[in-house]
């Protein structure tokens, strides 16, 4: 005997349809919404920030030009955002496997919510510790750096004798960076199938060869789009570069180790802001523009390769 399936009543379809309805509007509107501010923030920026075009070069750290301001403090900020990433790359990949395959769950389950808890902590904590204790720490590291790798431009010295330099403020902006990174990268190789691990398994490969072999190609995208997720963090911290810092002039140096550093965007706006005239405002203004714009492409290239890997995923 066929079992005949009883059909919703006609209101409970209805209401079904129009709380769908509904909630497809608030996410169009949602989603607009963040568009406009966005754009809003764009337009005051562009707005607020052409009056620079007139300072003179007093205005303007003693750059020739505001291009030649903006490109230095482009430079520096990504500078340190590279170093950043340089050291959370190996420390993300190797966190994420290990929470994802290599340790025991009772084990992994706390790791994970230890490095989560990294992303609470505010800015001007990791800005002090990066001062009092991280500073002092690396300061013999840099002249051990210049002492033996001085022949390269990065450690070319004199090494500063406080330790406050944009190395020592790329790695607190790695500490910062490694909560999001991490969180994706445990994500992502959590999601490769099962299957494919097991047949590597069983073929006889060992869980490194598995790892490197199923892991981490499946996870390809994933892990790319987690680095620059990573990087748009990094460019866009001000308060512990800032600190650690305390750089208020504006020079393009490959040195890492010396205490003539080259500073960053966010860092030169929080520092020079309180004082500033109007037109040194506008000169603010005019390198946040940039930063903001430095920023959104990072952080829409990350979404738009993790989008591409989910969808051929």
């Amino acid at each position: 005997m066929t079992a005949v399936r009883e059909e919703p009543p006609v209101q409970e379809v209805a209401g079904r349809r129009i709380g769908d309805a509904v909630f497809s509007r608030a996410a169009l509107v949602s989603s607009l919404l963040v568009i406009v501010f966005l754009a809003g923030v764009a337009v005051f920026l562009l707005i607020k920030g052409l009056p620079a075009f007139d300072a003179e070069p007093d205005q303007l750290n003693e750059r020739s030009s505001l291009w030649s301001l903006v490109g230095a403090l482009l430079f520096g900020t990504v500078l340190a955002s590279i170093i950043a990433m340089l050291i959370v790359t190996p420390l993300s990949i190797g966190l994420g496997l290990v929470i994802s395959h290599y340790a025991p769950r009772r084990i992994a389950r706390p790791v994970g919510f230890l490095v989560d808890l990294l992303a609470a902590v505010p800015s001007v904590v990791f800005g002090l510790w990066g001062i009092i204790v991280l500073a002092p720490y690396l300061q013999p590291m840099h002249e051990w750096l210049v002492d033996n790798l001085g022949w390269l431009p990065f450690f070319d010295g004199p090494a500063s004798t406080t330790g406050r330099t944009i190395l020592t403020a790329g790695v607190v902006l790695a500490l910062m960076a490694l909560p999001i990174v991490t969180a994706i990268m445990r994500e992502v190789f959590a999601q490769t199938p099962r299957a494919h691990e097991e047949a590597a398994l069983a073929l006889g490969a060992t869980r490194w060869e598995m790892i490197r072999m199923t892991v981490l190609p499946y996870g390809r995208s994933g892990m790319v789009a987690a680095l620059l997720l990573g990087l748009g963090r990094a460019l866009g911290e001000t308060m512990a570069v800032a600190m650690v810092l305390s750089a208020t002039g504006v020079v393009v140096n490959w040195d890492v180790v010396s205490s003539q550093s080259s500073n960053t965007i966010a860092a030169y706006i929080a520092l020079g802001y309180k004082e500033a005239s109007p037109i040194k405002v506008s000169v603010l203004i005019f390198a946040g523009l940039a930063l903001f714009l430095l920023t959104f492409v990072v952080n829409f290239l990350g979404r738009w390769i993790a989008t591409r890997g989910v969808v051929k995923g």
